[in-house]
């Protein structure tokens, strides 16, 4: 049976990303900001998954304005790093587990859930600069990546409960896999930042650090958390928040289970105009 035994949350700031890849990581700016994920990496060398599902949303790099699918699957063997306008990052390309992409999709439809197969895409940053993070600079990454793309760019986005119930059925869908795999599931976007307009540049560490706080001691009660709040309060980016309680909802304590241990935390302000939030949970 396959089994998922931790839950892993960051930011995906795309200025993190080119930090990296231009070796600024020492400079005085960015160094609190990778500091906070050399814990991280360490944690990922001694604990590498078989399988990582990782929760993002797509920066009309995959899909555009024409076809924005609420949620969406990547079912494919392998999937290119996207050209987001500069060329794409220099990090090697993801490879897929198409046979337990399949099964997941299979099982949380039948679930009720609508999801969106996608046999083909390109992944931007949202799902390469987590990766970055956890797992350094490699030549390859660690283990094979199952995408799972979001919308929270276009209105109407999933609300935060929706998220969490979608969680609980991947959970169900993992367990329900015959072979024996370790799975790791992460949600990434956020933490409060708004790009435009008269509040651009917005940051809310009390927010942010209550939704950690909520996260992980009553992720109910942040799911019910309407859209309007979040806005209001961690600008209009701040919504990818929702994709975390994908993830959290994946956690074996709300099938029952015992509550996860708090394995890492960390905030910090600013990287770009935003805020870097960072945890990592693991099922006991």
């Amino acid at each position: 049976m396959a089994r998922i035994t931790a839950s892993v949350y960051t930011s995906h700031v795309p200025a993190i990303g080119a930090a990296l890849d231009a070796g600024k990581t020492h400079e005085p700016y960015w160094q609190p900001v990778f500091k906070g994920y050399e814990f991280s990496k360490r944690w990922m060398q001694e604990r590498k998954p078989d399988v990582i599902f990782l929760v993002y949303n797509d920066h009309a790099n995959a899909f555009s304005l024409e076809l924005i699918p609420t949620f969406a699957i990547g079912t494919a063997a392998e999937f290119a790093i996207a050209d987001e306008g500069w060329g794409p990052r220099p990090v090697p390309k993801v490879i897929g587990h198409p046979e337990l992409a399949a099964h997941i999709a299979q099982s949380v439809i039948q679930q009720d859930f609508d999801l969106t197969i996608v046999n083909r895409m390109d992944v931007d940053h949202g799902l390469t600069v987590p990766l970055s993070l956890m797992c350094g600079q490699p030549q390859a990454w660690p283990c094979p990546v199952i995408p799972f793309a979001v919308n929270v760019v276009q209105y109407p986005v999933p609300s935060g409960m929706r998220c969490l119930n979608l969680g609980k059925a991947i959970r169900n869908a993992v367990r329900s896999y015959d072979d024996d795999l370790n799975i790791q599931i992460w949600g990434t976007g956020g933490m409060s930042h708004q790009l435009q307009g008269p509040r651009a540049g917005l940051i809310n560490r009390e927010f942010d650090n209550a939704f950690l706080d909520r996260l992980i001691a009553d992720p109910e009660a942040q799911a019910a958390m309407p859209h309007i709040h979040y806005v209001r309060e961690a600008g209009s980016e701040g919504i990818e928040l929702v994709m975390w309680l994908i993830a959290r909802g994946a956690m074996a304590d709300l099938a029952g289970g015992p509550p996860p241990r708090v394995a890492h935390r960390f905030y910090h302000v600013p990287a770009s105009n935003t805020a870097v939030g960072h945890l990592i949970l693991e099922n006991e």
